[in-house]
């Protein structure tokens, strides 16, 4: 719980003062009562029944006040709830290291199966897109309903050299955000349109790495509240993977992250050559400046496991609700009881 106006919980400090003021009082009440000739009428004074009478009231009166003064400092809690962008783009590594044969038949199938099952499984009016990226990303699928649609385009993905974690994440907040400028508050981005006019070219400086988002994968797009990413390398080209991680932050996107395979032996490709794991670094880092989370499958069925989990989670969003009106009517309510009690047994408020 966190407060909206922190320091008027200054005002706390009154009730240890209140506390002192009360106990100081009993004890003058006290003294006044030895004065009594006779035993037998401070007797009922003192039994405990009596001393929970006296006491119970203002007790309540105190808790009241402490409640009331909470209430002034604006209380929130974070509440999860179902959320309004109904929308999650699927952000696939397609690069050599997929081909790898440790989870069988490789890795690119077990993927290609996951997330078949991840988009089976999502409410009918949720819409999934698809982008996937090797040493260049590209929108494979425009964000739809239609099952069909999704599982051929997941079905033609091929594999290619090079892995460019970045360029896949600024081409998912492309086709999430087609009427926003991604560059336009990060000088490390420029945008430029080409002859073809169904194509935007995104330049990452200073390396002049270049990624393409057709136009037409934009037209009509939502924001979405998630992106999810599957990787099983490490980022050697294109953006840099955090610098997009934090604009998407920025515009209140979430970016979930799956580090596929092994992140401590490195795999093969058809040509010999030696592949890394992956970046699990880079990969937590994304999931952590977007508030989302990282997670690691090194099996088939972890996999599984790990998309079954993000259905819920990826529609799901994380806001603070004010209770200030809690602690209002738990004031009040002491309140009355407190009264009432005083009323009741002493026929006079407390």
């Amino acid at each position: 719980m966190t407060f909206e106006s922190p320091t008027l919980l200054w005002l706390l400090l009154g009730a240890p003062a209140v506390v002192g003021i009360y106990i100081f009082a009993q004890r003058r009440k006290v003294q006044q009562a030895l004065r009594y000739p006779s035993l037998m009428l401070i007797r009922p004074a003192i039994s405990r029944t009596h001393a929970l009478r006296r006491h119970l009231p203002p007790l309540l009166l105190l808790v009241a006040i402490i409640s009331l003064v909470l209430a002034v400092a604006r209380p929130t809690v974070p509440v999860t709830a179902v959320s309004s962008h109904r929308t999650i783009m699927l952000v696939i590594d397609v690069s050599l290291s997929m081909a790898s044969t440790d989870i069988p038949p490789n890795r690119f199938a077990a993927a290609q199966a996951a997330a078949k099952a991840f988009i089976e499984e999502q409410p009918s009016d949720v819409r999934v897109g698809l982008v996937s990226f090797a040493g260049v990303a590209a929108v494979v699928q425009v964000p739809t309903v239609n099952r069909h649609d999704l599982t051929n385009a997941i079905d033609n993905l091929h594999l290619d050299q090079e892995t460019a974690i970045g360029s896949g994440l600024i081409v998912a907040l492309g086709a999430l955000l087609p009427n926003v400028s991604l560059h336009g508050s990060d000088p490390m981005f420029d945008s430029t349109t080409t002859r073809e006019e169904h194509r935007i070219t995104w330049t990452a400086y200073p390396n002049g790495e270049g990624t393409t988002v057709p136009k037409s994968a934009t037209a009509g797009a939502q924001p979405s509240a998630a992106i999810i990413l599957l990787s099983d390398g490490a980022s050697n080209t294109g953006i840099d993977p955090r610098a997009v991680a934090t604009i998407a932050a920025n515009h209140g996107i979430r970016c979930f992250t799956v580090g596929f395979g092994s992140k401590e032996e490195a795999s093969a490709d058809d040509e010999g050559s030696i592949l890394p794991g992956f970046d699990e670094d880079t990969l937590r880092a994304i999931a952590d400046i977007t508030g989302a989370e990282y997670f690691q499958a090194a099996t088939a069925e972890g996999l599984h496991e790990v998309f079954q989990f993000l259905r819920a989670q990826a529609l799901s969003e994380k806001h603070r609700t004010e209770i200030t009106a809690l602690f209002t009517a738990v004031a009040a309510v002491l309140s009355l009881v407190s009264v009432g009690l005083s009323l009741a047994w002493f026929n006079r408020p407390s």
